[in-house]
Formats: C-alpha cells, sequence, structure tokens
C-alpha cells in the first residue's frame, strides 16, 4: 500500500510542474504522463497494485484474443510509453487553441489490434470533453484497465469518462472506426452529429529494386507487425518489371516463427488451400504467399504485389485510390511517404485518415 501511494503521489505531484503551457492542459497532459510513467514502471518490474493489476490485463487480454499475444500488447506499451511524454506532448498541443468545452464525445472502438482506439482516447481527453467510450470487445479489457486506472488515481475524471455498454446515447459528437460494411451503418445513424467515420485503408509499400538489406529488413515489420491486420500494416507492395521477389523471404526472416501462432497458421493453410483448388499461381515462402493483384486488401497471410514500368504508373494509381490508402512506404519520389519500419510508429500528430483529431474536437 505505501508503494502505491508512493506512485500516485508521484504522477498527481508530476501534474504541476509545466508551467509554460496552460494550467487546464497541463493538467491534461498529467494524465497521459501518468500513463506512461505507469507502463515504464511495469517494464522496470517495480512492484504497485497498479503494476499488477496491468500484468493480470494483459494475461486476459491474450486469453481472450489470442491475436493479442504478449509481445504485441507489449510493443504497443512500449509505443505509448515512449510517445506519452511532457515533450512530446507539449510539442504536439501547442499549436492548437485549447479553450474551455464541456461537449460529450463518443467513441466507437476498433479491435483489430490492441489499444487500437487509444489514439482517439487521449486526443478527446487532452480536448477536455467529456468521453462515452464504446470498446471494440475484441479490446475491452486493456482500454478499460486504462481508464479504470485514471479514474481511480484521479478522481475528478469520474465525471469525464465513461463505459457504454449498450446503446449509445446523451453526446455531441462522435468518432467510429469500423469496416467498410459497418461503416453505412455509422454514416446512417450519426447522419445528426457532428463526425470522424473512418471505414477500411491499406497501407502499401513502393520498391523500386535499389532498398538497402536494412530498409527490407524493416519493411517486414511494415507488414507483420500484429499479423498486419492493422491499417498501417502494409499489405501490398509495387514493384519494377524484372524485381526478384524470391529475395524478399531472406530479409523476412525475424518473423518466419508467424507460421507457429495457431490463428495465422490456420488462417495462411485455408488461403493456401484456396489458392491450389483455384489453380491460382502464387508463391509460397512458408509462412506468407505472394500474389500477383490489382487489390490492396488480400487475406491475412498474403501479400498482393504489382509490376509497374514506370514511377509515374505508380504515382497515378495512389492519387486515384488515395481515399483507401492510410500509410506508403518507400524511399522513391512519392508523396507523403513514411520510412521503412515506421509505419506503426506514427508520431502523435499522424491522425488515422489525415483527419486531425484535435481540431475536429476544438471545433464547434
Amino acid at each position: 500500500m505505501i508503494i502505491l501511494l508512493k506512485f500516485v503521489s508521484k504522477i498527481k505531484a508530476k501534474i504541476i510542474k509545466n508551467k509554460s503551457i496552460p494550467e487546464e492542459l497541463n493538467i491534461r497532459i498529467g494524465y497521459l504522463t501518468a500513463i506512461s510513467e505507469l507502463i515504464n514502471n511495469y517494464f522496470c518490474e517495480n512492484k504497485s497494485n497498479w503494476n499488477g493489476k496491468l500484468e493480470t490485463a494483459i494475461n486476459e487480454a491474450e486469453n481472450y484474443n489470442p491475436w493479442f499475444t504478449k509481445k504485441n500488447i507489449h510493443n504497443v506499451l512500449r509505443y505509448w510509453a515512449n510517445k506519452l511524454n511532457d515533450k512530446s506532448l507539449i510539442e504536439w498541443t501547442n499549436k492548437y487553441n485549447f479553450h474551455k468545452t464541456d461537449t460529450s464525445v463518443a467513441i466507437i472502438m476498433a479491435g483489430n489490434f490492441p489499444l487500437a482506439g487509444f489514439h482517439d482516447f487521449i486526443c478527446v481527453l487532452l480536448s477536455g470533453n467529456k468521453l462515452i467510450v464504446k470498446p471494440s470487445s475484441d479490446d475491452k479489457i486493456l482500454i478499460c484497465f486504462f481508464i479504470d486506472f485514471l479514474k481511480d488515481t484521479f478522481s475528478e475524471l469520474q465525471d469525464y469518462i465513461f463505459i457504454s455498454e449498450g446503446k449509445l446515447s446523451d453526446f455531441e459528437m462522435v468518432i467510429a472506426t469500423g469496416s467498410n460494411n459497418t461503416f453505412n451503418y455509422f454514416e446512417y445513424y450519426f447522419r445528426d452529429k457532428k463526425s470522424i467515420l473512418r471505414k477500411n485503408r491499406n497501407s502499401i509499400a513502393v520498391l523500386d529494386g535499389k532498398e538497402t538489406k536494412v530498409q527490407l529488413t524493416s519493411l517486414a515489420r511494415d507488414i507483420f507487425l500484429y499479423f498486419g491486420l492493422g491499417c498501417r500494416n502494409v499489405s501490398k507492395i509495387f514493384i519494377p518489371v524484372g524485381y526478384d521477389l524470391m529475395k524478399l523471404k531472406n530479409y523476412f526472416k525475424e518473423f518466419e516463427d508467424i507460421i507457429y501462432h495457431n490463428k495465422y497458421s490456420n488462417n495462411y493453410n485455408y488461403h493456401k488451400t484456396i489458392k491450389i483448388m483455384n489453380n491460382e499461381k502464387f508463391i509460397d515462402n512458408g509462412y506468407f504467399m505472394l500474389t500477383e493483384s490489382d487489390e490492396f486488401s488480400p487475406p491475412i497471410s498474403v501479400i498482393n504485389y504489382q509490376y509497374y514500368k514506370d514511377i509515374k504508373e505508380v504515382q497515378e494509381i495512389l492519387e486515384e485510390n488515395q481515399d483507401r490508402l492510410q500509410c506508403v512506404v518507400s524511399h522513391c519520389n512519392i508523396k507523403n511517404s513514411v520510412e521503412f519500419g515506421e509505419t506503426q510508429n506514427p508520431k502523435l500528430y499522424d491522425y488515422a485518415d489525415n483527419i486531425d483529431t484535435i481540431d475536429f474536437l476544438l471545433t464547434k
């Protein structure tokens, strides 16, 4: 108990130290740095009641959803521990004019990888609006853990953060993330609300054959991290005519053990069987398949590829499909491209669908 009290006291003391920003924003930033400190303490194996609860939540999340392996959960937690520091949060929020607000914002979260809706959560928390959170059934445990932590540590948040178990009600704004099918439902159901509505997007890589070993090795993270389930995961590659696809397997070896994951393996074997039965051409690499296709969204364990003769062809395709794309990985002259290995390491200001969430929340 003494350790827990010292931990909470230390967190609360940090809230009042940044005097260069408005007091209300300073307090909200303090909520987020508290999360970072909790996670860092967990990895440092500092003993406290909340660290024990976090470990329990991680184990429960992995048992409940097999896609949420402990390795992937730890990767997400390290990401947020690194991002939610005073310097990054102040730099991020400096360009906005935060003001007193009392709007209720509903967040309908995705659950394709651990804490998929967390960025929306912290945006609303920073804005000072009230939160009505509807977690995905696939990612309820971790989201609810951090909400419980904040409300228990900072009693003033008891009246600002709510979890919706049923039908959403009493909100003025909504941020909803789902599939292409649920998007149509969102459009109808939230037609009278100020909203950000998201549907499926994919990420792609554009290669020219001059990539370094480090770049191609890093590309494996863009493809396989979180089993390729995120919209920031690369699901298709554009390659010049004559490109040797067989060499990719050697650069992707870091993730070859992915085939031993039961659900991933089932997907791999299923889609491989379908391709064989349909007499489709594909390249089998033992733990992923390569298929030539114009489509951006292949099933799990499959990477689509498309040849090009001139990079301008690719640029035209990307321009025509910009509303379907989240990230483009390349060292070529591609607009807004992301460095290899960085798709799952976005900056705090890298908003989904390129819609500024903070600006949306602060604009009446």
